[in-house]
């Protein structure tokens, strides 16, 4: 499988997973020109999309879902408002094409927020954004991915001296706000094992982090757990430029 990372951040999210047989989208909050670009570099259109992961009801990451008809929308209870035809339950496998896909729990201030862990051919990727926490107990379902997208949101000091409200920063940094550069290398150690080919770092701030900030505090906490991060192949994805992973040979 490979991926494409069409946009993340705070203003809109969408991710393309793609198998030789499915193709896949993971939330819908940019505008549906984007997708429709990026769906053309591989030779596809809207309609080859076979379905839609929706991971929480906030508009960045469902704010153009509309374009696409219920019956193609896959998401936890409450997330979509009205009718929906396809709802999961946490931890109970799906599929759709030639992916097996299990919802997974995230921590946050939306209506069943969820991440999804997604299978094909022997290979796992486990895509995670807008937790405050890593809920440990989801270890056990998601250890030893060949892929893990996953939120990498702020730096502490960096928010901190935002012009942000301070009750939004609060709300930011508490346990259903989103994952700290630390906290998110740390969530990461508990994922990861031998099988990780990439790790993409999502969701980062275009206000309180940069790439730099975010990499630099994964290198400090690989190294406090005796690991160097120059072995494995981490990346950021950013708001504007898409970012192409996995399996892909171009």
């Amino acid at each position: 499988m490979f991926f494409d990372i069409i946009g993340s951040g705070s203003k809109g999210n969408a991710t393309l997973i793609f198998s030789s047989k499915t193709t896949l989208l993971i939330d819908m909050g940019l505008a549906l020109e984007r997708v429709k670009s990026e769906l053309a570099r591989f030779n596809k259109t809207i309609k080859d999309v076979d379905a839609i992961l929706i991971t929480h009801n906030h508009a960045d990451h469902l704010r153009e879902i509309k374009s696409f008809s219920p019956k193609k929308m896959y998401s936890l209870e409450g997330t979509i408002p009205g009718s929906l035809s396809n709802v999961v339950e946490l931890f109970k496998p799906f599929e759709i094409g030639d992916f097996k896909i299990t919802a997974f729990p995230t921590s946050h201030d939306a209506t069943n927020p969820c991440g999804f862990l997604l299978e094909n051919e022997g290979e796992k990727l486990v895509y995670m954004t807008d937790t405050g926490c890593y809920l440990s107990s989801n270890t056990p379902y998601l250890y030893n991915p060949d892929y893990l997208i996953i939120e990498s949101n702020h730096d502490i000091q960096k928010l901190l001296h935002t012009n942000r409200p301070m009750i939004l920063i609060q709300r930011i940094m508490s346990e259903y706000g989103h994952l700290c550069n630390e906290d998110s290398a740390f969530a990461t150690l508990e994922i990861i094992g031998d099988k990780i080919k990439e790790i993409v770092l999502a969701h980062l701030s275009e206000e309180a982090n940069t790439p730099e900030l975010a990499l630099e505090a994964y290198r400090k906490i690989f190294q406090y757990k005796g690991l160097d991060i120059s072995k494995y192949k981490v990346r950021c994805a950013n708001q504007w430029e898409p970012l192409i992973g996995g399996d892909y040979d171009n």
